[in-house]
């Protein structure tokens, strides 16, 4: 109902935003996961490509012809799909690099968790543990074979 009310009112709005979205509804197609992160991310990147050409065609001439113009000129296409490129390529390489972090942050904590262990039992003895003789204090003195 709502597309259909679009389409009689903004018909040059509705022609610039389906062809310069193109890349987001690809997203959406691709897309399988619950969440739709790819879809979220490059559709929202993509909306920042096309929102400035839409609001020039609604302050200059809002026609049908001036849409196609638009659409038919390269550099706005490029600027729109690129706008889209750049919001794949955040959601290919911000992942990885969120996981890393956290990775080292886990790292530390285990580290400072191991730490406060070590002093617990160097003032408190193995017994706080729950494990008799020499298990728990060679554990704690030998590196962790994670590297942690």
């Amino acid at each position: 109902m709502v597309l259909i009310l679009m389409v009689i009112i903004s018909l040059p709005t509705v022609i610039v935003l389906v062809l310069g979205m193109l890349p987001t509804g690809v997203a959406w197609l691709i897309d399988q996961t619950e969440e739709r992160f790819a879809t979220f991310c490059v559709g929202g990147i993509n909306m920042c490509g096309v929102f400035p050409y839409v609001v020039k065609l609604w302050a200059v001439n809002h026609t049908i012809d001036a849409a196609l113009k638009m659409i038919s000129d390269v550099f706005v296409l490029a600027v729109m799909y690129a706008a889209a490129g750049f919001g794949w390529l955040v959601y290919l390489s911000i992942p990885p690099v969120i996981s890393a972090f956290l990775s080292v942050i886990a790292q530390r904590r285990v580290a400072s968790l191991r730490s406060l262990q070590r002093d617990i039992v160097g003032e408190w003895g193995n017994s706080v543990a729950g494990l008799d003789g020499d298990e728990i204090l060679s554990d704690l003195e030998s590196p962790d074979p994670d590297g942690i």
